[in-house]
This record gives structure tokens, sequence and C-alpha cells, in this order.
């Protein structure tokens, strides 16, 4: 099993993939496209709140001294180490027996929730630092913020579906032949993990990349 992050290009649908096959889907047919996927996902009020942002005009940021993007790459590489090792170790406390899944419920729902608080923080810290880059960088960190809140309930409606497919997964293992079960199911669990993780990352990669091209001379 490999410990690192799925590329970031990818990590969303590593994460739908991975919870189509716990589930034992079929593979998904053709998507549409994102844009309307997201038209769906949109509430009218957000997709008012999204219009208004992108047609703002590009207002100057108010000046302050910016700190070099090497501090926003060690940012992004400490909360996301410290989420990935946090993943790696695993539940805090023992199974009363190997038919117990409660640890592991446990475990789930404390790293999503550690998860959701760095990961929120990080990427507010980063839209932030691109609203005082330049205009562009501002209107660009307004319209994250927009599609960060328009969005949560669909991340909601899909981050939710982690712990009750490992619950389902645990309970198909155990009732199968095979004798390393549980250790199938600690590695599972942790690769999903980190699909979320990964996930999670995703909008915050996009702006620091964002932050890398607007430094760029």
């Amino acid at each position: 099993m490999q410990h690192g992050l799925p590329d970031p290009g990818v990590a969303g649908s590593e994460l739908t993939r991975f919870l189509a096959r716990l589930a034992e889907a079929p593979a998904a047919s053709a998507r549409p496209a994102f844009s309307e996927r997201l038209g769906q996902w949109l509430s009218w009020t957000g997709a008012i709140s999204l219009s208004a942002a992108l047609n703002a005009g590009a207002a100057s940021p108010t000046p302050r001294a910016t700190r070099p993007l090497g501090h926003e790459e060690a940012d992004f590489q400490r909360v996301r180490a410290a989420l990935q090792a946090s993943i790696d170790a695993g539940p805090d406390e023992p199974a009363s027996s190997p038919t117990d899944f409660g640890p592991h419920r446990r475990h789930c729902a404390a790293r999503q929730h550690a998860m959701q608080e760095a990961v929120g923080a990080l990427r507010q810290r980063l839209r932030e630092a691109l609203a005082q880059r330049s205009a562009a960088g501002a209107r660009l960190a307004a319209i994250d913020a927009v599609l960060d809140g328009a969005l949560a309930a669909q991340e909601r409606s899909l981050l939710g579906l982690v712990p009750l497919r490992l619950q389902a997964h645990f309970e198909r293992l155990q009732r199968g032949a095979d004798p390393h079960w549980a250790d199938r199911f600690r590695a599972d669990r942790d690769h999903l993990l980190r699909a979320e993780l990964a996930h999670r990352l995703l909008p915050v990669q996009g702006l620091l990349d964002t932050l890398r091209t607007l430094d760029t001379p």
C-alpha cells in the first residue's frame, strides 16, 4: 500500500472511485461536465453570490506587506504532513474485540473533524495572502470564498459516506473467508482517509498554484 497522498489532480475522482469500490458499485459511466454539475449543486443564493463575485470590478488590494511565497508553501506542507501523520497513527484506542468497529468509527470522525478545521483555516489564510497580491488575486479569493460556502452541502453529502462505507466494508470483510481481513480493512481505511485528505486539499492546492503564478516574474 502506498503511503503518500493521491495525486492532487485526480484526488476527487480517487475518493469517489474508492467509495464506489467499497460499496461494490459498478464503475460510473461518463459524467456530465463540471459546469453542468456545478449548476446542479449551487442553490439560487449561491448562484447569485457567485455571479456577483465573477462580475465584481477588480478593486486594488489594501497596501500591506506580503510575505514571500515560501511561507505559504511551508504552511501547506506543515498542515498536510500533520494530518497525514494522524491518519497513519491509526485509532487512539484499542478495539475490545476483532469485530469491534467503534474505535475505527471514532478515528474516522476525529480525522474528518481535524481535516475540516485545519484545511479550512489553511484555505482562509491562502485566500488572504492571494487577496494581498493583486486586484486579480483579490477577485479570485472572493470567488473561492463563495464556492467554499456554496458547495459545502455537496461536500458534506459526499464525505458523510466515508464512515458509512467503512463500516459496511468492515462487516463484509468480517463475514468473508479471508483470515487476514483485519489487515486488509486497516489498509483500506487508511487509503480512504488519505484520499479524503487529498480531496479536501484540492482547492487549497489551486490557491497555492495561483500564488505561484502571481509571484513568478
